[in-house]
């Protein structure tokens, strides 16, 4: 082959790899300023970098959304009554998602209130948490049906929980990253109506400081699947993978009744778990 025809067929590959990128982004609803800062993947999918705010915006009362609310990679805070980071409960949302909506593109600044609110199955998609408040998402639809689904995106610093499981269904979080956090995922320990709930972690990248990546309760038949969970900065694996705890509908702290895989509640297996 000659040098001039080598340069052809290497043209035709590099267009041919961003063609590849720009429609698997373009699939996952994610356009035009979206795409310079979320397609830095990792060859498991987590993103590699936090994004860049294309705008901010002020938010002073909750925003109800209803089908698909596109933030446009804009950069939400609160101000007035939702201007708090604090850890106080009962706090009001950013966001609340009614029953089947999805948000998406959204960057969630500082300071953050009570996060988003899921009132049943929805979709956060490329939803990003700066500085967690009281938690980032909490999820409270009552039916065993309802599908939470946490597609990509990340959150940081976290004093406690950053996704809250107080609802009934399944929760399902893939491509994600935190950093700095508490529990990155909590089965409601002692809410007054409890459920049987179903989580599913994977292709999760999880940098340290950090206490548990899933608390669930055992006693209520939860269950939590773990893969590809990479952990970085934690040569001591200080960092609990699965911790099942015997929770309550009386309000009391619940008390831990184990941790780690068994098979029942908490199911992965040691290759499960990378250090990085």
């Amino acid at each position: 082959m000659t040098a001039r025809a080598e340069q052809r067929v290497r043209h035709r590959r590099r267009i041919t790899r961003r063609r590849t990128v720009i429609g698997g982004a373009a699939a996952l609803g994610i356009t035009g300023a979206t795409l310079v800062t979320t397609t830095m993947l990792s060859s498991a999918g987590a993103a590699t970098s936090w994004p860049t705010a294309t705008g901010s915006k002020a938010v002073s009362s909750t925003i109800e959304v209803s089908g698909t609310y596109d933030g446009e990679l804009k950069k939400f805070y609160g101000k007035g009554a939702l201007g708090t980071d604090g850890q106080s409960e009962n706090q009001s949302p950013i966001f609340k998602l009614k029953d089947g909506a999805t948000l998406k593109n959204v960057i969630i600044g500082t300071p953050a209130a009570d996060g988003v609110h899921c009132m049943g199955s929805c979709t956060l998609q490329n939803v990003w948490w700066l500085d967690v408040g009281e938690d980032a998402a909490t999820f409270k639809g009552t039916s065993s049906s309802a599908q939470y689904k946490v597609i990509g995106g990340g959150a940081k610093k976290a004093d406690d929980k950053v996704l809250q499981f107080n609802g009934a269904g399944t929760l399902t979080v893939s491509g994600f990253r935190v950093e700095d956090f508490g529990k990155l995922v909590r089965s409601c320990g002692n809410c007054r109506t409890q459920y049987k709930r179903t989580i599913v972690l994977k292709d999760i990248d999880v940098t340290a400081p950090g206490k548990v990546i899933a608390g669930i309760n055992s006693n209520y038949g939860d269950t939590a699947t773990l893969s590809k969970i990479r952990i970085h900065g934690d040569s001591k694996k200080k960092i609990r993978t699965c911790v099942r705890f015997k929770g309550n509908d009386t309000g009391k702290e619940p008390t831990e009744a184990g941790s780690g895989p068994d098979g029942a509640n908490c199911r992965f297996s040691d290759s499960d778990i990378t250090y990085e």
